[in-house]
């Protein structure tokens, strides 16, 4: 199994995905002899899993069923153990996307918290890209080799326990990309420079106050920077459904009456079709946002070496 490779038999060692709902989905350590609890039941590795196909239907030991699942970036971002605050899809596809990422590109991280971004950066990456991530805090750097190898990647990428303001990424002039998510980036663009290729580099870094976007892109232009440019990026989620409104009296009815004579109060008028036209309610689909909706998360500043 593999976050970048897709394997079709779950095996022992995996790392699957258990999904009770679009809401409710955990991630499971395939192991032999070993159960896992759900309010549906007991999930046994060694009879429910081990050997099935990947997206089986397992049924659980109250009758309940669970889906099992290949991880993916995406299903990892949504399930994984937080260290530290993550970074979401919404802001990872356009990192992606503006960093230029693709298959054979080489970036550099900082820092690497709970490998949200450094899962998806190895996947765009593979399978003859690197990633080179550094990490100050000890046991998060350690934590985080820990499961780049048990998710079949340590090849594709590099974990340093080091400060990059001090002592930079430990490359230079190779990377395509660098990605700073530290509280003080101004402190490292000089570094994120010296590890970028040559020439046509790019740099984001993400940023939750506008204070230190402020400082990093004056960081930015003193080290000859060019196309500077910061923005925000918020999901306003829609919700399909069905509604029911009522038709509208337009006055249609009573001109017809008018010009025809009829008395309004006769039975015959009152069932007329028209009347009960204007009367009935028709139903249609319509998208209605949600009332909660998720705000700022953080700035993210773009830059290319010069």
């Amino acid at each position: 199994m593999s976050f970048v490779e897709y394997g079709d038999t779950i095996k022992d060692g995996d790392t699957a995905i258990v999904f009770l709902g679009h809401e409710s989905m955990f991630p499971v350590k395939v192991q032999h002899g070993t159960v896992t609890q759900t309010k549906y039941g007991v999930i046994r590795h060694s009879t429910d899993l081990i050997g099935k196909k990947y997206g089986s239907k397992v049924t659980c030991s109250k009758g309940g069923w669970v889906f099992i699942l290949h991880p993916t970036p995406e299903l990892w971002t949504m399930n994984l153990p937080h260290r530290t605050q993550i970074l979401y899809s919404t802001d990872i596809s356009i990192i992606t996307m503006m960093l230029e990422l693709k298959p054979g590109s080489i970036v550099c991280e900082s820092g690497t918290g709970s490998g949200s971004l450094s899962h998806a950066l190895i996947r765009t990456v593979a399978p003859t890209g690197h990633l080179y991530t550094v990490e100050f805090h000890q046991q998060r750097a350690e934590k985080a080799r820990e499961e780049f190898r048990e998710h079949g990647v340590e090849h594709l990428v590099t974990v340093t326990n080091q400060d990059v303001c001090k002592n930079g990424f430990g490359v230079s002039n190779v990377a395509d990309a660098v990605f700073l998510d530290i509280p003080s980036p101004w402190e490292a663009i000089g570094h994120a420079k010296s590890a970028l290729k040559a020439e046509g580099g790019r740099i984001c870094s993400f940023s939750p106050c506008i204070e230190q976007v402020q400082r990093t892109c004056l960081a930015m232009e003193e080290y000859g920077f060019t196309e500077i440019n910061t923005l925000e990026i918020l999901l306003r989620v829609y919700n399909v459904r069905t509604i029911s409104l009522q038709i509208p009296d337009l006055g249609k009815a009573a001109e017809d009456n008018s010009s025809t004579g009829f008395d309004s109060s006769s039975p015959s008028h009152q069932a007329s079709p028209c009347a009960n036209l204007q009367q009935g309610t028709v139903q249609f689909k319509s998208g209605v946002p949600l009332r909660e909706v998720v705000g700022h998360t953080g700035y993210l500043t773009f830059a290319t070496k010069s």
